[in-house]
Parts: C-alpha cells; structure tokens; sequence
C-alpha cells in the first residue's frame, strides 16, 4: 500500500474505551497490535498531536492516521503445500489443515501459512496497516482445520474485513463436544473477556463482563459419550466455540486448554484420546468484494475428524 493519510472528527466521546480498540473498530482490516503500533510510532495524532493507546475518545477530536507503505514482508517465502478451494486475481480461498499455524510469532518464524502464501502468490498479497501479515483477512487456530480467505489486494482485505466486522459473513463449523448434549439445537449468547488469572485463555461471561458473543449450533449425532455438533459463530470473538461449549458443559474433544478434566473422562469412559481440537470450519460464504456474488465454500471433514466420528459412534 502505498503511503496515505486519512482524516475525520469523532463524533461521540467514549470514556470507557481505549484509543487503540476505537481505532480498531473504525479499521477492521488492521489488527489492535498493528493499530498500537502506529500510535507508539506517531503515525496517529489527535489534534495534532501524538497521544498514548489508551487515550481516551473524546467528542469533537480531529484524527490524523498516516498509513506508511508496506513493510516487505520478514517471513520468508516456503514451498509448502496449499489445498486451494477457489483462487482469482483478488482473493483466494484455502482448505487450512490442522497443525498449520497462520502468523509467523515467537517461537514459530518459518512453515506458517504466511510462508506458504508469500510462495503461492509470490508478492500479491494485501499489506494492510504496514505490517506484515500478507493477506490474512481472519484466522483459525493451529488445531482448527477448514476454510479460510485471503486477500491478493489493500481494497480486497478492507471490504472483507468489513464484512466480518459487520458480521455478514456466514461462518459454520463442526466440533466434536464431550458429553452427550440433550437438546436438539440450541443458541448461546455469553460474553466473552480475558480469564483473569489465566492471560492465555478466553471465559464466558453471563453477566455481560466482556465482548459480547453468540453462537447457534445443531446436534448432528450422538455419540458414545460425546457429540458431533455443527456450530455457527455469529460475532468472532477469540477462541469462541471452544469458549462457548466450555461454558454450556461440553468443551471440545481434545481442548486440554479449556476443557482437559472432561477429555481425561472421556479417555477413562471409552478410552478416546483426540489428536488435536476437534474443531473445524466447514462452510464460509462471503460476498465477493468485486463481482458482489455470494460466494460458498466447504470443506471436507479431514481423516482425523472422520476417524474419531467412527472410534465414538455408538454400536
């Protein structure tokens, strides 16, 4: 992207909020990290003047973001493998598996979905926010396989990002749950915030405490002491399903995070250990931000997956 500057005035105070989260919600395309960045290196003034991520918004307040050109990417590009569902000159749509990890971070520079990406498309990625994140619209977990877009363009990454953010976006998975769920289908709406002992992990809040969040979901079968569910996540808060099913009272099968005194249980009760989180995203559909067609992709259950649904299957 090259270098810009945007300008506009808020309209509301905003006591409560940090400068960065506001900023965040305005610029969906751009993550919190990317957006603290660029306030730290004063690439954001408030009438003019640099202000600290946890300003405050105020009324009347004249905004200033200078959007610097993309960094070249510090991943490095990696032949790796990629089960591509739909790919054209804007976007493309991959089957992710499981183990891949998406960001390159700490600990995990190399064999990300990122090296693989800067490989596949070899420099036609988005570089949104000036950080190097080449294309990632959204994000699934390491363990979490399934469908995932990504933007080859800057206007391609905002407008999808902006579909997320406005939640129209059509996002439906399958899990595996410890226990057997008694109800047909049902609707979980609980607020999701930080744990505040464990900094790591996401808990449910009935009282509101946190971002709110609702999840649907439907019983596909039953099985031997766990069942296969179809989840369809509504906002996209981190680490939702795995949160949400903790909190009705079935974690997924293999969250030793959030749920590993239930897969303990339910290694004594039928002696079932899961190779990972048995959670997958099965059906994305978006609008397709230059054609404007509604745009639908699944992908397959992978052979873990299928082999669990058959070692649990009641006989």
């Amino acid at each position: 992207m090259s270098t810009r500057t945007e300008h506009f005035t808020i309209e509301h105070s905003q006591m409560n909020l940090r400068f960065d989260t506001f900023l965040r919600e305005k610029f969906p395309a751009v993550s919190r990290g990317a957006m603290q960045r660029l306030i730290e290196q004063g690439h954001v003034r408030v009438n003019g003047k640099a202000v600290k991520p946890t300003h405050a918004p105020r009324a009347g307040e004249t905004v200033e973001v200078h959007w610097p050109e993309a960094r070249p990417a510090e991943a490095q590009p990696e032949d790796i493998p990629l089960d591509v569902l739909f790919e054209d000159k804007s976007l493309l749509v991959i089957n992710k598996p499981a183990g891949l990890v998406v960001h390159p971070a700490a600990g995990h520079e190399e064999h990300t979905l990122v090296n693989a990406l800067l490989h596949h498309c070899k420099g036609s990625l988005s570089g949104i926010g000036g950080v190097a994140r080449p294309g990632i619209v959204h994000r699934l977990d390491k363990e979490t396989s399934g469908c995932l877009v990504v933007a080859k363009n800057d206007e391609t990454h905002i407008a999808l990002a902006e579909q997320f953010a406005g939640r129209t976006v059509k996002k439906i998975y399958h899990a595996l749950v410890c226990g057997v769920i008694p109800r047909d289908a049902g609707e979980i709406h609980a607020a999701i915030a930080r744990h505040p002992t464990h900094r790591k992990r996401m808990a449910a809040h009935d009282d509101g405490d946190g971002r709110a969040a609702h999840t649907s979901y439907r019983v596909l079968e039953r099985l031997n002491a766990a069942t296969h569910v179809e989840a369809q996540i509504h906002t996209g808060r981190t680490h939702q399903i795995r949160v949400h099913f903790l909190h009705l009272g079935f974690p997924v099968v293999g969250d030793e995070t959030y749920g590993l005194k239930y897969n303990l249980r339910l290694k004594e009760q039928v002696n079932y250990s899961a190779p990972r989180v048995l959670l997958h995203a099965h059906e994305l559909t978006f609008t397709h931000p230059r054609t404007e067609k509604v745009l639908k992709f699944s992908a397959p259950l992978p052979d873990d997956f299928k082999k669990a649904l058959k070692f649990l299957k009641i006989k």
